[in-house]
């Protein structure tokens, strides 16, 4: 169970009849955009503290340290609480909106979740591109972390879904794959320095999100989304219609029995520090602390 929702998968290794549709294919391809929005959120922070009139608009303090060409290290000259938090700010409120994601993922769908990302996403851009003070530009950083916990528990659950099971790694691996276009894109010399530099590069974080928002609207909901809030006969259709057959019972039934499945968990975070799921857990915390120790050794 992930996301408020559940991953499905053929009963006893049977591959259910499906074709490979334009529907599915469309769809995965554009909801991954969301992945594209994620990385150039994340990756635009460090190329605007690179431009000059940035650091000297928000932060002086690390601009005079910068312009000084003192021989430091260059997180002693980028020790500055305020830059952190433009920083942080970002992560810590994809986390907390990541909860809440969880519950508009499963009660409202993945569409809508996903439409509620962009929303986020496009007043937080607005604030960031138009900021006077640190006090909007950290505003508009919350609210693009809050797209970003929205999108990413959405996107993927909405690509394992609507893929066919023999394909549905590789269409969701767009997610991830658009993740890392984002950050090369936002890290990109083709960024505009100078006085509005920084204004046109927060700023174009808007178009992800505009896309995704056009994929929310435009993309059907998931079958298992539907069958999990008890749209049945919707979901049947939906499911007839991305699989390109009539024949979808045996698949149908499987969505059935993981729906039933998944009610019967009643406390999933609970579930996490169980002793049978521990090692997955302490995997996945070493994972997150050792990256961001790996990349400060290779800046040593």
């Amino acid at each position: 169970m992930a996301g408020g929702g559940f991953a499905l998968a053929p009963a006893h290794g049977v591959e259910f009849e499906t074709k490979i549709t334009p529907i599915v294919i469309i769809s995965c391809i554009m909801a991954a955009t969301g992945g594209l929005m994620f990385g150039y959120d994340v990756g635009i922070s460090g190329g605007v503290t690179a431009m000059p009139e940035f650091l000297k608009k928000f932060f002086p303090v690390v601009y005079g340290r910068v312009k000084s060409g003192a021989k430091k290290h260059n997180y002693c000259k980028c020790d500055n609480q305020g830059l952190q938090l433009f920083t942080s700010s970002l992560y810590l409120a994809g986390l907390t909106a990541a909860f809440f994601a969880s519950y508009t993922t499963r009660k409202l769908g993945r569409r809508p979740t996903m439409l509620i990302a962009g929303m986020f996403n496009i007043v937080g851009v607005v604030l960031n591109a138009a900021a006077q003070d640190l006090a909007m530009l950290i505003a508009g950083r919350i609210l693009l972390g809050c797209g970003v916990g929205f999108a990413n528990q959405a996107v993927p659950l909405f690509l394992s879904e609507i893929a066919p099971t023999r394909i549905r790694g590789g269409l969701n691996i767009l997610f991830q794959l658009n993740v890392t276009i984002g950050v090369l894109v936002s890290s990109s010399p083709i960024l505009i320095e100078g006085r509005w530099g920084w204004r046109l590069s927060l700023g174009l974080a808007g178009i992800p999100a505009l896309l995704l928002m056009v994929v929310a609207l435009l993309v059907t909901e998931t079958p298992t989304s539907l069958v999990q809030r008890g749209l049945l006969d919707e979901g049947k259709t939906v499911l007839r219609q991305i699989r390109g057959t009539v024949n979808v019972e045996p698949e149908f039934t499987n969505l059935l029995e993981a729906s039933s499945l998944a009610k019967e968990v009643k406390h999933p975070f609970r579930n996490l520090f169980q002793s049978r799921n521990r090692p997955q857990l302490l995997i996945a915390i070493a994972l997150q602390v050792n990256n961001p120790l790996l990349l400060y050794s290779k800046t040593r």
